[in-house]
């Protein structure tokens, strides 16, 4: 039985729900192969956030700090070797879609570096996030993430205890609220209807990011665990889970990612930037392209890179 709870009672908890700890089952062998293989984990019980932080929230952290966040600084060309001059200029990639058909194995044809997109102006100068302060802030890479933790006394989830708050007390079923994407023809989170990317229906009422409970919780009391904005999690990117562990005495305990070498990009061996586990799906998951609006879906992202469909929720283990 899921028997999360919000928290009352403490002002550093406040908004926040706890998830008892116990075992599962993480991952599935019927998707993505990144996902397999299915296998059995504990985890501690732990505190985690009703909602993903919102632009309030956000806003709040950078008033208090002064934070910059790393789309609104230059990348260094040192750290970029062969990188064009005139791209090492601040800004973040935002979701352009196309009008025509493209081909799916081009993100680019629907992805574009914006100059001067950030968490504040989301889709480039011009634009604000004026009337979007229940809307969960985008634009943030892992750094940001993990600073906007730390100064709120809290930490990041590992991938697993991000997974098992999404199945919100539920065991073997495809999504977080069952085994239908829409039970009754009810949408349970913000996703892309239509033809990705070209086409969107908007049937679930959003064509971007909604406000964090527009969409019903899961089993735990926890808004947007899937859709709306992928999240960051503190697991270093690995290609699979390992398998089972060989007797019942053995499963791991509050597992974290593979090794930092391991979670390079092969593809770019001259840049060195380490990637880190995302969870959850975003509101340009798919069923024609992306379905990993599910909790064993995950997806690997570089520690620099921030987008317009990127967020973060933060944890409080339990002592």
């Amino acid at each position: 039985m899921a028997d999360g709870t919000v928290l009352e009672r403490s002002e550093d908890l406040r908004g926040m729900v706890r998830v008892p700890g116990g075992t599962f089952r993480m991952g599935s062998d019927d998707h993505y192969p990144e996902e397999a293989p299915r296998h059995q984990v504990s985890v501690g019980g732990f505190w985690i956030d009703r909602t993903p932080v919102t632009n309030a929230q956000f806003r709040a952290f950078v008033e208090a700090t002064g934070h910059v966040t790393f789309a609104e600084i230059a990348p260094d060309p040192k750290d970029y070797p062969g990188a064009l001059p005139h791209m090492l200029r601040a800004g973040s990639l935002i979701f352009d879609p196309p009008n025509r058909p493209v081909d799916l194995r081009d993100w680019s044809q629907w992805w574009t570096f914006k100059f001067g997109a950030n968490w504040r102006k989301p889709y480039g100068a011009g634009t604000s996030i004026k009337g979007l302060d229940d809307h969960p802030v985008v634009h943030v890479a892992y750094r940001d993430a993990e600073a906007y933790a730390t100064w709120a006394g809290k930490s990041l989830p590992t991938e697993a205890e991000w997974e098992f708050a999404a199945c919100g007390g539920l065991e073997d079923t495809e999504f977080a609220w069952g085994d239908e994407l829409t039970p009754d023809g009810r949408h349970m989170a913000n996703t892309w209807q239509g033809n990705f990317p070209s086409e969107n229906t908007k049937a679930d009422g959003y064509a971007r990011t909604s406000p964090v409970e527009a969409f019903p919780p899961n089993g735990y009391g926890l808004h947007d665990m899937i859709g709306n904005v992928w999240e960051w999690t503190a697991d270093f990117w690995s290609t699979g889970h390992p398998g089972d562990a060989p007797k019942a005495c053995c499963v791991p305990q509050n597992p974290r990612g593979g090794p930092e070498s391991d979670s390079y990009d092969p593809r770019q061996p001259a840049i060195r930037i380490p990637r880190k586990v995302l969870k959850g799906g975003s509101h340009l998951c798919a069923p024609n392209y992306c379905r990993r609006y599910r909790p064993a879906a995950r997806h690997a992202e570089p520690i620099d890179t921030s987008t317009s469909h990127v967020g973060f929720r933060c944890v409080v283990r339990a002592g």
